[in-house]
């Protein structure tokens, strides 16, 4: 998990690092194509290749990250997500669909990587639907929590069960700060 200026969380499953892109009082942080440019650099090795951040790449992310958002909720709490956003998941993955490419290289052998078909738009929303349904069908999807911090919506999954904020050292320094200020100043 990082902090940048840019982007308040960033390391957590890449589903949820996408619905993060919509902080408390940031607005939109990958509203335009400069925007998802930047989060694609946070995402670096995460991602297959992305040709270009578009005004097209915008529209088929901001897709992908609305329909993840509704389905999440609804399994977050053991609940049959909508209709409509399984639909608009399902879409994008079949939109590009990916497939092996064998390689081989005498540094690490025969190798297999997933390759995808399709503008860069459709390939960007598929990578991204397939990390939704990953996350989804995960059975840890239950233990995805919202940030503790005051107005602060952020998601994470906790790697250990304690943890309440999404960045300990801003929203749970936050907190503590709070805390005391409220134990000294009656």
């Amino acid at each position: 998990m990082t902090v940048s200026p840019t982007f308040p969380l960033t390391g957590e499953p890449l589903a949820l690092d996408l619905l993060n892109t919509r902080p408390t009082g940031a607005g939109d942080l990958i509203a335009g194509p400069e925007g998802l440019a930047a989060w694609l650099a946070a995402q670096e090795g995460r991602l297959g290749p992305v040709a270009e951040a578009g005004p097209a790449e915008v529209a088929a992310v901001h897709a992908v990250r609305e329909a993840a958002g509704a389905a999440l909720a609804a399994a977050r709490r053991g609940e049959r997500p909508p209709a409509a956003a399984l639909r608009a998941l399902n879409g994008a993955a079949a939109a590009a669909p990916a497939h092996p490419t064998l390689a081989w290289t005498p540094e690490s052998g025969l190798t297999a990587t997933p390759h995808r078909t399709g503008t860069p738009a459709r390939c960007l929303a598929a990578e991204l639907a397939q990390a939704t349904a990953d996350l989804l069908t995960d059975p840890r999807v239950r233990e995805v929590r919202e940030c503790e911090g005051a107005d602060c919506v952020l998601l994470f999954l906790p790697a250990h069960p304690r943890r309440r904020w999404c960045v300990a050292s801003a929203c749970g320094n936050r907190a503590r700060v709070a805390r005391y200020y409220a134990r000294h100043n009656p």
